[in-house]
């Protein structure tokens, strides 16, 4: 107690670096993934991929962030067994958050695409384990998340193959596939309109003080993209001829661009309002612990400069290293056009909607990689890049291990300096 009592504000301090240390982490990797299917595809360049993040990351996290979180990620924890020794929660909290920031960072210079949920989960179970036992970790969630590691990216891959084969049959492989864009595209703008609604209402809206039931939220969502439905009929009746596009597929893949654009915008506000959590929980966890002198709480209002923090961290991780994970998933996999990258964009958010319904256990970065694989399947294993394939899959297996090994050892380094 006397601990954070006497540097109560050098923790907070410490905690607040650390924390922007891990956004700009989640910056780096989670967020470039969701953009590297758009830069890819070409339908956007590095660029306006970064200024498009940038605006809806930040938005999603500052206003759709929430007001109260879950101070302990994911639950995988037991905090009673800390109450009698907060000392420890705060110090383990502060090394969980250095521990995944600093391979998160790590990670996105060499190109990895890895779950940032996972880095900060695993760096909370290797300090708990050195501090109170095993005890205190709830391993069947740990087993949810191992299993995670095969179900997601099979999920999201079979949702990609269909959608990719789909879009083959009723526009790509027909004598005239630009008038069948025309008839088809418009549907699939309502089921991409539909499944991103679904998103952002059920991640991204839960803590503005939108609370809508299920069938609200369906209602809301089939409104909204029937909407969106007749405006993108009328839009591209308009603006594409037979004409002008006669005989290739540019006008086609021209009106998917558009789609990547659309789809790239939601699942960022989406993702920043989601993950953000990853970096402002533990954060949360510490600065509450402090102020209240050591009294643990299982769930705390933020602070009001927590919120903001994590949006400006994310952004500085996508500025300057995004565009290494944005290659790999982008263009390292396989190679991607709009319609491709469109078709793993949207089956990454239908197995998020699943999800989310389910309680799956579920990575954003997984789920991705695990689309794009399925959509160069569904053009022959030989259009996948299989060393590219074998890495990224050996780092999601380093991440849990590796972020709780590097919590250990901060741990143990922050205990030395402060008692």
């Amino acid at each position: 107690m006397d601990i954070l009592a006497n540097y109560g504000l050098i923790l907070i301090l410490t905690a607040s670096a650390f924390g922007f240390l891990m956004a700009i982490g989640i910056g780096a990797n989670d967020v470039a993934n969701a953009m590297g299917t758009s830069v890819g595809s070409k339908a956007l360049t590095v660029k306006q991929a970064i200024l498009i993040a940038m605006i809806f990351e930040f938005a999603g996290a500052y206003l759709a962030g929430g007001e109260v979180t879950d101070t302990i990620r994911k639950g995988v924890i037991e905090t009673s067994l800390f109450a009698a020794h907060p000392d420890i929660l705060v110090f383990g909290m502060m090394s969980a958050l250095l521990a995944a920031g600093t391979w998160l960072l790590l990670a996105s210079y060499m190109g990895w695409p890895v779950s940032t949920t996972h880095s900060i989960i695993g760096a909370i179970i290797g300090f708990a384990c050195v501090t109170v036992g095993t005890d205190a970790v709830d391993w069947h969630s740990v087993q949810g998340i191992v299993g995670s590691w095969i179900i997601t990216p099979l999920i999201s891959g079979l949702f990609a193959y269909a959608i990719f084969i789909s879009a083959q049959r009723l526009i790509f492989d027909t004598e005239n596939p630009l008038e069948n864009a025309k008839r088809f595209v418009p549907v699939y703008m309502f089921i991409t309109t539909m499944v991103i609604s679904l998103v952002t209402i059920k991640k991204g809206l839960k803590h503005v003080g939108l609370h809508l039931t299920n069938t609200e939220a369906w209602i809301s969502a089939v409104i909204f993209s029937a909407i969106i439905m007749v405006g993108g009929y009328l839009y591209i009746q308009k603006r594409f001829s037979n004409k002008e596009h006669n005989g290739n597929f540019t006008g086609v893949e021209s009106i998917f661009s558009v789609l990547m654009v659309i789809t790239a915008c939601a699942m960022a506000f989406a993702h920043g309002s989601n993950d953000v959590a990853n970096a402002i929980g533990p954060l949360s966890a510490v600065v509450s612990t402090v102020e209240n002198l050591g009294q643990i709480a299982a769930k705390s209002s933020i602070a009001w400069w927590i919120l903001p923090l994590g949006g400006l961290g994310i952004v500085v991780g996508l500025a300057t290293l995004g565009h290494k994970v944005m290659a790999t998933v982008g263009t390292g996999i396989t190679e991607l056009t709009p319609s491709r990258g469109f078709a793993a964009q949207l089956a990454t958010a239908c197995t998020v909607v699943l999800a989310s319904g389910t309680g799956l256990p579920i990575s954003t970065t997984q789920t991705l990689v695990g689309a794009v694989l399925g959509v160069g399947f569904a053009r022959g294993i030989a259009a996948l890049n299989l060393g590219v394939v074998r890495n990224i899959v050996a780092s999601w297996i380093v991440t849990l291990p590796a972020g709780a090994l590097l919590a250990v050892v901060f741990y143990f380094i922050l205990e030395k300096l402060f008692i």
